[in-house]
């Protein structure tokens, strides 16, 4: 419930005379709140009053979260999932949150409002699911695509594993990779996108439909199982594109009559002509069928190289380009150098992947600038991408501080701050909400909380150098096997354990101050005995803590480093129901007192088994948070890796012997564009060598990485320098082995490719595991392959945990005996 004018507005606190003004602009407004609606949305004053003034400068959004606000849609698919809800009540709830969508944007004056963004796992298997695409492992014979089957390629089922699942771009969301071949019977099998629009105008909405555009559909996918990996996945543009012109037909039946959205983010990429060549084509082919409908084509994460822009700019039948203009200022260059008459701009100047008050004074200094270019009835101010990666609204976080909330725009104020933009461009501008954002830009950039010298100069300090352990991991792994004692291929896992209603209610208990920190205390170290002893009953080698005090592999350190801010109801989406809340990194950070080592030193206390420390990266810290946007990251990165050293230390003096240092993040920040690579490489991996340059040759460190193309960057995952790296190998077809296979690659440290998927239900058998590390041992010495599942087990049930980790153990041993038995036989022979 909204309780205050300032949350009801949620503008950053004007001061002095601004607040004057705006106080007055207030209660001038007030009688017209009694007839805003109240959906699962809370609305802003400006979202309930925008739509009374038009505006001849067009606004646009390209996507928004649809998660909801509090996470309605994770608990809706989880409950389906579980059988404790009917697909109708699924329905009824997402049906709820996209009707409030759009009529917030709706009420908040945006004129371009998107329609088929809303998704129940993601927005590839959507298209997947729209082009019948389904691998034939899942049994569908055709017809409208249903839960079943769309659920089944997002999570496997009993007889079939999921699909792939990799990241979008260089961003923390996840999309079900579809898999592809020569032999694919494409089909109009989902009509999501045409319903969505019909919903939305039924409500009196009248949207933009928007589809993954089918060039960056086809570069995202891979060869099917079976299908030679040089296969040309381009090649089946011709047979894709006649779906294409179905939807668009229906939904001109429909009644759609204005613009079409088509996302074609792949044109930030370095393509190649035959690649570039392909939009060309495809959107040729579509433009007889685009009769009467404007186009967007939409592109966002970076700057679209200047031989895509000419591409781009010249695609039949287009009638708007949207751009990234906050990760992608040197599109700017390219328009100012030559922008086609006649044509919209869709600027992106708001941004959508952070959660920053926007500069609205610069932002329209660039609009005033581009105007001259496009003209001012070709331009419409938007985000500079979905606004799925950022929170949905700050409406809901009255705890956070508020001098720090007046710095923040979430999902919802971005709506405004884009329509704000739009209205001051053509001479309505809002000098109260100006003015307040430029005061709650000016109080953050003079904070004394934002700025630490000591910090600034130890992380400067940095930048110089090169901290290395001071011998190679082949000898550092053998002081590391006397000591540890450690059979062939050892089992071990990634950290987390399940954490169980119970114990949730321990923490949530504990931070609303029902139970004492002794109580707390208490409970936490009885669940990590317990979880000891689980893998001491398991057979497990090397064991965790299990993680239960920590709610988030992130949030969890960032609650406890100085210049991080917390949100109650940040989340955002990672995949399917599965969200994160990213800390929110305003200031310099530093490490105020120890971290993790009681919990790991209890840990080890009960076992006389090797316990792993468990740590999550600096890179990955900042890649899963919603970083300082007035600092270079790379700065902030070495403020984190001090601290994590200084953890790491700790550990070790607590007589830790193996300290992982997860990384999960890694390949996730590299830069869009080859040319920027190996910057970024080389600041990224030096941060994580530094964090253990000072540890023993005995202490073991680990690190971990997950859903992520690494073969590119697999130099760098060596240069780490780490002992033993595990790794996702089992949802993709273990491509990783590949690059040991063919690539040449020799690696001499310990690495551990997941034998199982831990975010599907399903649980495998030891046949399936063996084989699966048979594999490996193919390409990999026995010496070096540890046995592990693919991820933490946080997000599973014990029920699904306990038999899969049976499983892998017994299959660790079945190999072990038959490789002391080819021992011997080899001896003997």
């Amino acid at each position: 419930m909204v309780t205050s004018l300032s949350e009801l507005c949620n503008l950053p606190r004007p001061t002095a005379a601004a607040a004057d003004l705006f106080l007055s602009k207030l209660i001038r407004r007030l009688p017209k709140l009694a007839s805003c609606p109240s959906p699962l949305f809370s609305f802003s004053l400006l979202r309930c009053s925008s739509s009374s003034s038009s505006t001849s400068t067009a606004s646009h959004v390209v996507g928004y979260p649809r998660i909801g606000p509090k996470r309605e849609l994770k608990f809706a698919l989880e409950s389906f999932w579980d059988g404790k809800s009917t697909a109708e009540e699924l329905e009824k709830v997402a049906a709820d949150l996209r009707a409030s969508i759009w009529k917030q944007m709706s009420d908040a004056g945006i004129k371009y409002i998107p329609s088929n963004t809303f998704s129940f796992y993601d927005q590839v298997l959507d298209t997947t699911a729209m082009l019948g695409a389904v691998p034939p492992r899942y049994g569908w014979t055709g017809g409208e695509i249903g839960f079943g089957t769309y659920f089944s390629m997002a999570r496997g089922n009993a007889s079939a594993p999921a699909m792939e699942m990799t990241k979008w771009f260089d961003t923390n969301y996840h999309f079900i990779v579809p898999e592809l071949g020569p032999d694919v019977k494409f089909s109009y099998a989902s009509h999501k996108a045409v319903d969505e629009y019909q919903e939305a105008k039924a409500l009196g909405v009248e949207t933009v439909p928007v589809l993954i555009g089918p060039v960056t559909y086809l570069l995202l996918s891979k060869p099917a199982k079976g299908v030679e990996k040089n296969f040309s996945l381009l090649s089946l543009l011709d047979k894709i594109l006649p779906v294409y012109r179905e939807v668009i037909s229906e939904l001109k039946s429909a009644g759609a009559a204005s613009w079409i959205q088509f996302d074609e983010p792949a044109l930030v990429l370095d393509l190649d002509s035959r690649e570039l060549e392909a939009f060309t084509r495809a959107y040729a082919d579509l433009e007889p069928s685009l009769s009467g409908l404007d186009v967007l084509i939409e592109t966002y994460f970076a700057d679209v190289p200047e031989p895509a822009y000419q591409v781009l700019t010249s695609l039949s039948g287009v009638s708007g380009y949207g751009f990234d203009l906050v990760r992608g200022r040197k599109s700017i260059e390219l328009i100012e150098s030559g922008f086609p008459s006649g044509k919209y701009l869709f600027a992106g100047v708001v941004d959508g992947r952070n959660v920053w008050a926007n500069d609205l004074d610069s932002s329209l200094a660039t609009l005033q600038s581009l105007e001259s270019i496009v003209g001012k009835d070709k331009l419409v101010v938007s985000t500079s991408s979905s606004l799925l990666h950022t929170a949905v609204d700050l409406v809901n976080e009255p705890k956070l501080d508020e001098e720090i909330k007046s710095w923040l725009a979430f999902a919802l104020q971005k709506i405004v701050e884009v329509n704000a933009l739009a209205k001051a461009l053509s001479g309505d501008k809002d000098e109260a909400f100006f003015s307040a954002n430029s005061e709650a830009r000016a109080s953050r950039k003079s904070s004394p909380r934002v700025n630490n010298e000591a910090v600034q100069k130890a992380a400067a300090a940095l930048k110089g150098s090169d901290h290395r352990r001071a011998t190679n991991v082949s000898s550092r792994l053998d002081a590391q096997r006397k000591k540890l004692n450690l059979p062939v291929l050892p089992t071990t896992t990634i950290g987390s354990f399940p954490q169980t209603v119970e114990l949730r209610r321990v923490r949530r208990e504990y931070k609303a101050d029902k139970i004492s920190e002794e109580e707390y205390v208490s409970c936490i170290k009885e669940e990590i005995r317990k979880i000891v002893r689980l893998q001491e009953d398991l057979d497990i080698d090397v064991l965790v803590h299990g993680e239960p005090e920590r709610n988030d592999m992130v949030e969890y350190f960032g609650e406890q480093l100085s210049g991080f801010a917390f949100t109650a109801n940040g989340w955002v989406q990672s995949y399917g129901s599965r969200c994160v809340k990213p800390p929110i990194v305003y200031g310099d950070v530093s490490r105020p007192e120890l971290m993790t080592v009681s919990w790991s030193a209890a840990a080890q206390g009960y076992t006389k088994r090797p316990v792993k420390g468990m740590l999550t990266g600096p890179v990955t810290i900042l890649n899963w948070s919603f970083v300082r946007d007035d600092r270079p990251r790379l700065e902030t990165c070495y403020q984190i890796t001090l601290a994590i050293k200084d953890e790491v230390e700790d550990l070790e003096r607590a007589g830790i012997p193996a300290i992982q240092i997860d990384e999960a993040a890694l390949r996730e920040g590299l830069p869009l564009r080859r040319e920027d690579r190996a910057f970024y490489l080389d600041w990224a991996v030096r941060a994580f060598r530094v964090t253990n340059s000072a540890v023993q040759d005995t202490t073991q460190i680990h690190t971990h990485m997950c859903y992520s193309n690494f073969n590119d960057i697999i130099g760098s995952i060596v240069d780490m320098d780490a002992d033993v790296i595990t790794i996702e190998n089992s949802r993709s077809d273990e491509k990783l082995l590949s690059v040991f296979r063919e690539g040449g690659v020799k690696y001499g440290a310990g690495i551990g490719p997941g034998v199982y998927d831990v975010h599907s239900p399903r649980i495998p058998s030891k046949e399936e595991i063996a084989d699966r590390v048979d594999k490996m041992l193919g390409v990999l010495g026995s010496n070096i392959l540890w046995v592990n599942p693919d991820c933490g087990l946080k997000t599973r049930k014990y029920e699904e945990v306990k038999p899969a980790l049976e499983n892998m153990v017994a299959a660790a041993k079945l190999l072990r005996a038959r490789l002391r038995t080819e021992d011997i036989y080899s001896v003997s022979g």
